[in-house]
């Protein structure tokens, strides 16, 4: 049974299809052709578009039942249904074409980056570090999920050791960004007074259910196309093979991203939340997937050269995979 996939995670569904990974397909759709060009058609989109291909989702292995596949019922369900339906083939576009700019050069790179460390800061920092660990918030949080960590190394390694006064101060789709995390989980506690009692910034989150809405769509894209998103990057400028620019994109501490992700899958439909609650964590997600996108839509660099300098490194790959190849049988 083919697995739903998110629009959330349509970059990392569709770079996979242009690095050529095994677990997914590129070929025309079902239907019909014109001028024997296979129109694309976007899962949940009304209009079909020219002289593009369509990417299977992930087609597992094993036949998914619904007592082993926590995706196929409760809020998972809810999230995954309700993004891809509600994501135009426009806006799975640019959120491709706008990851590509963001690797087209290393100081467009860093502007992603930046953008990102802010809005992780503000997630991790300022919602999960104060979150109840029983909470709503606070069951969904795994330490192997943490991207702060590892975006402080990218930015040492860009920046400099002085990199948190040499850093750029948010862009202006960043601070919309992170202004709505802030917005969403702001406890209702009373301001301190004279009675002594702690101020909002002083106390636990209460429970910011939307706030799963932005796990959701984060997390959860990046744990999926981390590593392949870490190797394009290295790829198109040419980052040394340490990891060293990249640690955004690695995830220690997950041994199967699948089993991770089901177990999460699974907690999350757990959550004792109303029906309204659930249909509202849904929207959340659908802006998170704007937010997201106008903070790419910032980024200057062509796409394009990204693409080729990713192409030209592997090609030179195999070129010096083949050079080895016919010293050995020379020998």
């Amino acid at each position: 049974m083919i697995c739903r996939s998110t629009a959330v995670l349509s970059l990392a569904l569709v770079a996979t299809a242009l690095v050529g990974s095994k677990s997914f397909v590129i070929k025309p759709p079902a239907s019909a052709t014109r001028n024997g060009r296979a129109p694309f058609v976007a899962a949940g989109a009304t209009e079909v578009r020219q002289g593009a291909v369509a990417v299977d989702p992930v087609v597992s292995s094993e036949t998914d039942h619904e007592n082993k596949n926590p995706r196929l019922s409760g809020l998972a369900l809810a999230l995954d249904d309700g993004t891809r339906k509600s994501h135009s083939m426009a806006e799975n576009t640019a959120f491709v074409q706008g990851f590509f700019k963001g690797i087209s050069s290393p100081d467009s790179y860093r502007n992603l980056l930046t953008s990102l460390y802010y809005v992780y800061r503000a997630m991790e920092e300022d919602v999960l570090d104060k979150a109840d660990k029983d909470s709503v918030v606070g069951r969904l949080d795994e330490a192997p999920l943490r991207r702060l960590p590892g975006l402080e190394q990218d930015m040492e390694y860009f920046y400099g050791p002085e990199w948190r006064t040499a850093m750029d101060p948010p862009s202006g789709a960043t601070k919309t960004y992170v202004d709505r995390i802030l917005e969403i989980t702001a406890s209702s506690s009373p301001t301190a007074g004279d009675n002594g009692e702690l101020s909002p910034e002083q106390m636990p989150l209460q429970e910011p259910y939307l706030f799963v809405a932005h796990q959701y769509t984060r997390y959860l894209g990046d744990l999926f196309g981390g590593q392949m998103m870490g190797n394009m990057a290295s790829r198109s400028m040419d980052l040394p093979s340490d990891g060293s620019g990249v640690a955004f994109y690695t995830f220690e501490g997950v041994d199967s991203v699948r089993d991770f992700i089901t177990s999460w899958y699974t907690e999350l439909n757990t959550l004792d939340l109303t029906e309204t609650q659930k249909q509202e964590i849904v929207d959340e997600a659908n802006l998170v997937f704007a937010l997201n996108i106008g903070i790419l839509e910032e980024l200057e660099g062509s796409p394009w050269a990204a693409l080729f300098a990713m192409a030209m490194s592997r090609a030179k790959d195999f070129t010096n995979w083949s050079n080895i190849k016919e010293t050995k049988n020379g020998q």
